[in-house]
């Protein structure tokens, strides 16, 4: 009974140590030990290239029998047209878009700097040498305007002025295959939400049936804000009413061994990475063949393929859709969309998570620091769990007096096992010791405290936030590593404050674990460290007052006589 304790913390620390290494070969792009499902972002090896049509997604079985291959132009004989960028700003967004297939390829949010505070605005999508990540739609059946067809420009304002509050940028192809498209962007002031309108117009003499495709195409390279210890998904993901919300890895796709919900009727299809997300949704009530492929090497798309309406000669048919790009703000998510906030990843502690960050934003909305509000949620848990916690520490300081008698009769008895647990237990029994009491507590506790990293993890506020002087972003690590030190610091004197296990080999791990545990910290953002050193400073408090209280002296044993032992 007297090791239980120590076997559960034995358990835990055995279980992280598989967690970091772990995480330690998908962040050097190998493939999981422990856990194969934690595949890694980019995969290792790539197929053959697909034809160089691949960028276009194939016809579903509902709609036309085959897949195009590159748009015709509107003249076969003259060369295709040189693609042309263009421009535009609102609020929030400076957004490109390229005059082949009128698509979306370059976003920068105005309102998130790409590294510190004051430096260049963060830029989502791209193309370019070192990164895609673009937004694109088409048609499919035949040979129909498609995401590689050149459009137009409809002449019209390139910013959003003061006093406007919405501006519209609008395509549209020639004649091709009998079939002109029509794409019209509307941005609105203070919004990552655009709504998409596509206009299909039937120019020939006979009735079309084409299918619309959105799609998200993205490289499988990781994000910059990961560190060996801690890893956040980058990739597709699908969600549905019915299936709810599914991450789709990279290297599925490349194995063909991705299971997402294929046939909605609701729901969005999105490419998600830490803090960011981008995302289609169709309107509900529309039926779509959700996809998701690898289309070159390193280079994945994520759509959707809806079956128009027959449209008979002269006439048009429009489908609405809207592409959000943008921050992970829980309400901005929440209000856009029915499932659109699950992208900002909890895992399996959503239930816990949510109120957390309910409760951090409240207040900060009180503060007005994402620093100190961590601290004051920190203070609220731990005065929420104070007589949880002080059961605990009271066992521990038991634990911690009995501790001196447990040693001199293991070391008496070592040569009688049988014995030895006898009296341990008979010790137990005379001083109404239960050596689980102070770990039943402390477990009850676990999840609501992990929660809380994955809150402070995976909040896009965290990002450019500053505390006090020299932590100007609470997302990054500590650039002076005082918060590490003083961490490392506040665990071995909790350490100090435990009853140490009678045996010598376990004792010293015991001394061992903080540090090496520390070295973890040194990389992880300083919003977390934050959050776990307060939570240290204060179970030291409380610990010291309730060994005080119960006459338990405060005896720190020297690390160094212990290892010379």
């Amino acid at each position: 009974m007297n090791d239980i304790r120590r076997s559960i913390l034995w358990v835990v620390f055995g279980f992280s140590m598989v967690l970091i290494w772990d995480k330690w070969q998908i962040h050097n792009g190998k493939a999981p030990t422990f856990f194969p499902s934690s595949a890694v972002t980019a995969p290792a090896e790539q197929k053959a290239a697909p034809a160089a049509d691949a960028s276009v997604p194939a016809a579903t079985s509902a709609g036309a029998p085959a897949a195009p291959g590159a748009a015709a132009a509107p003249d076969a004989g003259a060369p295709a047209p040189a693609a042309v960028r263009h421009e535009v700003t609102t609020d929030v967004f400076k957004l490109t878009f390229n005059s082949e297939g009128g698509s979306l390829i370059g976003a920068t949010l105005l309102q998130h700097a790409s590294k510190q505070l004051g430096s260049e605005p963060f830029q989502l999508l791209a193309q370019n040498d070192q990164h895609t990540y673009i937004a694109q739609t088409g048609l499919i059946g035949g040979s129909l305007p498609t995401h590689k067809t050149p459009m137009t420009l409809v002449p019209g304002p390139a910013s959003l002025t003061d006093g406007q509050d919405t501006l519209a940028v609008k395509f549209e192809s020639a004649d091709v295959g009998g079939v002109k498209l029509v794409k019209t962007y509307t941005l609105k002031r203070g919004s990552y939400t655009i709504d998409v309108s596509h206009e299909v117009v039937n120019t020939g003499a006979a009735p079309v049936t084409p299918q619309l495709y959105v799609q998200l195409v993205r490289d499988g390279n990781k994000t910059d804000s990961e560190t060996p210890f801690y890893s956040t998904f980058t990739g597709p993901a699908v969600y549905t009413s019915a299936q709810k919300y599914q991450k789709i890895e990279f290297a599925k796709i490349t194995d063909n061994k991705a299971t997402f919900e294929k046939s909605a009727t609701d729901g969005y299809v999105a490419m998600v990475q830490h803090y960011f997300t981008s995302a289609w949704l169709l309107p509900d009530g529309t039926a779509r063949e959700n996809f998701a492929r690898r289309i070159d090497n390193n280079l994945f798309s994520i759509g959707a393929i809806s079956t128009l309406p027959a449209i008979a000669p002269g006439q048009s048919q429009k489908l609405d859709a809207r592409l959000f790009v943008g921050p992970q703000l829980e309400k901005v998510l929440e209000t856009t969309a029915p499932g659109l906030e699950l992208v900002k990843d909890y895992g399996w502690l959503t239930i816990i998570a949510k109120p957390l960050y309910w409760l951090l934003e409240k207040i900060h909305g009180f503060v007005g620091n994402w620093g100190w509000a961590i601290v004051l949620l920190v203070v609220l848990l731990k005065a929420a769990f104070y007589w949880l916690n002080a059961s605990a520490y009271r066992s521990m300081a038991k634990m911690k007096a009995i501790n001196p008698r447990i040693m001199e009769m293991r070391e008496r008895l070592k040569s009688n096992p049988q014995l030895m647990q006898q009296e341990m237990m008979k010790i137990y029994r005379e001083e109404k010791v239960n050596p689980l009491g102070g770990c039943f507590p402390i477990l009850i506790q676990i999840p609501v405290f992990i929660a809380l990293y994955w809150v402070l993890l995976s909040s896009v506020e965290m990002r450019n936030a500053p505390w006090m002087g020299w932590i100007t972003d609470l997302s990054t690590k500590d650039p002076f590593y005082v918060l590490p030190f003083v961490m490392t610091l506040t665990t071995i004197v909790q350490t100090a404050l435990n009853p140490l296990p009678p045996d010598p080999l376990q004792a010293k791990m015991m001394w061992l674990m903080p540090l090496m545990f520390s070295v973890m910290f040194f990389f992880f953002p300083a919003g977390l460290v934050l959050y776990w050193i307060t939570n240290n400073l204060l179970t030291i408090a409380q610990q010291a007052y309730i060994n005080s209280k119960m006459g338990v002296p405060l005896k720190i044993t020297n690390p160094i006589t212990l290892f010379k032992s």
